[in-house]
């Protein structure tokens, strides 16, 4: 396993300080792909997206390139733009987000219908946001054609129900999705709102599975997936912003599986990452 496509949306975002808001760069799946390399620094790791020809699209791709990503399959678009998020915190650590991104270039992604290009990367990795922002033509369109190839698929629900037209549509796409992936990574608040089902029902769907994974229940500490794993997991002692908890435990997570290790060490690895990056603000921690 060497090459990863890492597929969905970057935006500009917006973190809400005392004084003045943060600006910084930001996206489910984007933040996923930086934790991933960062973990697996020998892996080729790929953004897929596409941007606008404006200034903030600019300082997308020169984030993106600083991140050691590759940025050969971004796409860009004449006279179009990113979208844009805002996020506030509760002191506890919660937080809220606004978004401004309705006519996000993300969204022309695949337009053309063209997903053989894809066929170059051992395995690519997308969420339900990577989803819910296209047309759903093209959706199924996808989903047909991770159908015909052995490309192994790593898959996140991450539902924002705002972003779907239907539950309908997301239940019965996500549905195909956790059929069809290799590698999944539930969140089990995401399931439990998208599904209508308790968290024991949620557990119990995947306990059967047969892919491998972590179903993310927060402090609590990950369920694994595809194998038996029975291990204690650390707390984080000062949560300051819970965004990208559920991102960057799929970073830690992956870099750890897609190298080699065990399945208990990417459990760890996701886990501990996740503990980390909730005591700094905004998604992104310092190296």
């Amino acid at each position: 396993m060497s090459k990863i496509a890492c597929i969905g949306e970057a935006m500009i975002e917006l973190s809400m300080g005392d004084d003045s808001p943060q600006v910084g760069v930001a996206g489910d799946t984007l933040n996923t792909a930086i934790y991933l390399k960062r973990g697996a620094p020998e892996l080729s790791v790929d953004y897929v997206t596409s941007l606008g020809d404006d200034p903030f699209s600019q300082r997308i791709m020169a984030f993106i390139d600083a991140q050691d990503l590759g940025t050969e399959a971004i796409q860009t678009l004449t006279d179009a733009s990113p979208g844009l998020y805002a996020i506030t915190t509760t002191p506890d650590g919660e937080r809220s987000f606004t978004y401004w991104r309705s006519n996000s270039a993300a969204r022309q992604t695949f337009a053309d219908g063209d997903f053989e290009f894809l066929n170059s990367y051992d395995a690519i990795y997308l969420s339900g946001i990577s989803l819910a922002i296209l047309p759903h033509p093209i959706r199924l369109a996808l989903l047909n054609w991770l159908s015909g190839t052995p490309i192994k698929l790593i898959y996140d629900s991450n539902y924002r129900v705002r972003l779907w037209e239907s539950v309908e549509n997301a239940r019965s796409v996500t549905t195909a999705m956790w059929e069809r992936a290799d590698i999944v990574l539930p969140s089990i608040d995401d399931e439990m709102e998208l599904f209508e089902q308790s968290a024991q029902e949620v557990a119990a769907r995947f306990a059967v599975h047969e892919g491998q994974g972590a179903l993310k229940r927060g402090e609590e500490g990950p369920m694994s997936i595809g194998s038996d794993v029975t291990q204690s997991y650390a707390s984080a002692s000062n949560v300051i912003d819970t965004t990208a908890a559920g991102d960057s435990f799929n970073g830690g997570y992956l870099s750890a599986v897609l190298t080699g290790k065990s399945q208990a060490e990417a459990l760890l690895s996701g886990h501990d990452l996740a503990a980390r990056v909730v005591q700094h603000r905004g998604a992104i921690i310092p190296k």
